[in-house]
């Protein structure tokens, strides 16, 4: 009997998968339990129309996060922190205020995808590097300067 799974089941295939399986395995457990439909034509027809969507959706995607890699490359960010009397400072620049400076020049980057190789805690010019997704990144300046 041929069954679209709407999850996934181990040992049998993952969410949207059309498979065959014995009567009995599709009727008594999976059908029964709520982890697949049998397999109608029309059923078969939505489940490939969701993933020609799910396919177009996620090369949009791709595609919009290539183009605000080329954007965001090469880009110098300025944060402003606070500094005691000797030029010391006070706290760190984190993702978050590197993000908020992106977001002043408007680009807007998820914090999470910022990844700096030390932590920055004094004034000066430091590289970085924004993770988009697998295979798209770009690289930006921060340049950290003491708040007046």
């Amino acid at each position: 009997m041929k069954v679209i799974l709407k999850a996934d089941v181990k040992g049998s295939g993952k969410k949207g998968d059309i498979i065959e399986v014995a009567d009995g395995y599709a009727k008594n457990f999976l059908i029964k339990r709520g982890l697949a439909d049998a397999a109608t034509a029309s059923g078969i027809n939505d489940e490939q129309q969701r993933k020609t969507a799910e396919a177009f959706h996620k090369a949009e995607y791709i595609k919009a996060q290539k183009e605000l890699a080329e954007k965001v490359n090469g880009a110098t960010v300025t944060v402003a922190i606070r500094t005691g009397k000797n030029g010391k400072v006070f706290g760190s620049v984190t993702t978050e205020k590197i993000a908020d400076a992106l977001l002043e020049s408007g680009l807007e980057v998820d914090k999470k995808k910022i990844v700096t190789k030390e932590t920055i805690k004094t004034v000066g010019t430091f590289p970085a590097e924004i993770r988009f997704i697998e295979g798209v990144s770009a690289k930006i300046t921060v340049n950290v300067v003491p708040l007046d």
